[in-house]
């Protein structure tokens, strides 16, 4: 298999997703140089933290531009789904703006705390893609404050006091808002899927 690369835009989530690419026979290489991740077969875009700090490091590294321009399979996981898109309302970030939409916080209520967090059900028609070997109804684990609405890219949602966008796709670009590395076997079964979509 080609190279497969982590983006390096201090996400806390670093290590679970390189373990967890480990555990599937994969060693990826983290890195924020803007030839390396050119050249890789696949491309991983983690998160963890607040949209304006890792869109800082991101244009620090010069891959605000690099990052959109990708041919290649490209995954953003949590915060780093949320960064392809053109906003957050997190600090009134502007994103990488590979797909459109602004990520917007939760409202709190008295049975619905903000982060969002911990296991919750994904819904889908249709199992292709990311989500071949996954039913409909599956536990994924999230962990966020920053929610999109559905929009036209939306492949799976989830409720939290209304439907917001679980997984995305948009031609070789593919987002999850939940954590597929802590999420047991139908995480590993998406990250699996992903390394095997061709470049």
């Amino acid at each position: 298999m080609s190279e497969v690369v982590i983006v390096d835009a201090g996400g806390a989530n670093v290590a679970s997703v390189r373990y967890a690419l480990e555990r599937l026979g994969v060693s990826p290489v983290l890195s924020a140089e803007p030839e390396r991740i050119r050249r890789a077969g696949h491309v991983i875009l983690p998160g963890v933290g607040a949209a304006a700090d890792a869109m800082q490091r991101l244009r620090a590294a010069g891959l605000e531009r690099v990052i959109p321009a990708l041919r290649q399979p490209v995954l953003g996981i949590c915060l780093g789904m949320q960064l392809l898109y053109a906003a957050s309302a997190e600090g009134d970030t502007e994103c990488l703006g590979v797909l459109p939409g602004r990520a917007v916080r939760f409202t709190p209520a008295p049975d619905r705390p903000v982060p969002h967090m911990g296991w919750n059900r994904i819904e889908f028609s249709a199992g292709a893609g990311l989500l071949n070997g996954i039913a409909p109804g599956a536990h994924l684990y999230f962990v966020h404050s920053y929610a999109l609405p559905p929009g036209p890219d939306t492949r799976a949602t989830c409720d939290y006091g209304g439907a917001f966008t679980a997984l995305v796709g948009r031609a070789n670009f593919h987002g999850v808002q939940f954590h597929p590395e802590r999420s047991a076997a139908a995480g590993a079964r998406l990250l699996a899927n992903f390394l095997a979509l061709g470049g």
